[in-house]
């Protein structure tokens, strides 16, 4: 039952970037007719759309294996080592997602253009790493805590050394849970709107942004094109999910 509540608006979006646009607002729902490919086209034949898949797949891409390089041993390094403001360090990245992202964008806006580099891609890599470094790490940190210290332990014994820990013992046992905070990442930014609309205008305009322009076809809404855009949206980190765990599991495998 919760299932089909949770797939229902899926279902929907996607039976609607099927139809026509009479069929759509037609006042009673209808679930048989003529599919078309059209709003798809419309969308794919957009000049701007290729460009805001690009800009995407470039900056939620950067951002993201950024956030992962440096957050993930970070994480580690908090979850293991002792240190005085461990605590602190662990509130201030929480913190990070305590913002709102007009509490963030608005600021960074007026830092971007007084650097120059307004509108670029650089600077929403920069932008969007804030989000992913702080969630990679939070996330990571518990997963890291969950590795029995006893295994790492007898690993020096052996004559491991703290890297070899982490990247032979540490990085596998928790590279499940590992996994989850970088896909929970790479969503939070590739859905991402507020920022990069206040943060771009043409030349890093994200897909979400260009997906935001259709409301503004006509006199009419394009309900048709509106949802197959969003079921274009969601495709990407379907296909993200998909290949990182493969990966995973390949490199689980030949362990």
């Amino acid at each position: 039952m919760l299932l089909s509540v949770a797939l229902f608006p899926v279902l929907w979006a996607v039976l609607n970037s099927l139809k026509e646009l009479m069929d759509i607002v037609s006042p009673t729902p209808r679930f048989v007719f003529q599919p078309t490919l059209e709003n798809y086209r419309q969308v794919l034949q957009t000049p701007a759309v290729l460009s805001g898949l690009y800009n995407s797949v470039l900056i939620v891409g950067s951002s993201v294996g950024l956030g992962a390089l440096l957050g993930i041993p970070a994480a580690y390094a908090i979850a293991r080592y002792p240190m005085r403001l461990r605590d602190d360090i662990q509130f201030f990245v929480l913190s990070l997602r305590f913002l709102p992202p007009v509490a963030v964008a608005i600021p960074l806006m007026a830092i971007w253009i007084d650097l120059g580099i307004y509108d670029t891609k650089f600077s929403l890599i920069v932008t969007y790493l804030l989000t992913t470094l702080s969630t990679v790490i939070w996330l990571s940190i518990p997963a890291f805590q969950r590795v029995p210290r006893e295994i790492e332990e007898a690993a020096l014994i052996d004559g491991y050394g703290p890297y070899a820990v982490f990247w032979r013992i540490a990085l596998p046992l928790a590279s499940k849970t590992l996994l989850g905070g970088v896909v929970f990442s790479f969503v939070l930014v590739w859905n991402e709107l507020m920022m990069a609309l206040t943060l771009s205008s043409q030349q890093a305009a994200t897909l979400p942004v260009i997906a935001a322009t259709f409301t503004s076809m006509g006199q009419e809404v394009p309900w048709g094109v509106l949802n197959a855009s969003t079921v274009l949206l969601a495709l990407p980190p379907l296909v993200f999910l998909g290949l990182l765990s493969q990966l995973l599991n390949s490199m689980l495998k030949h362990r």
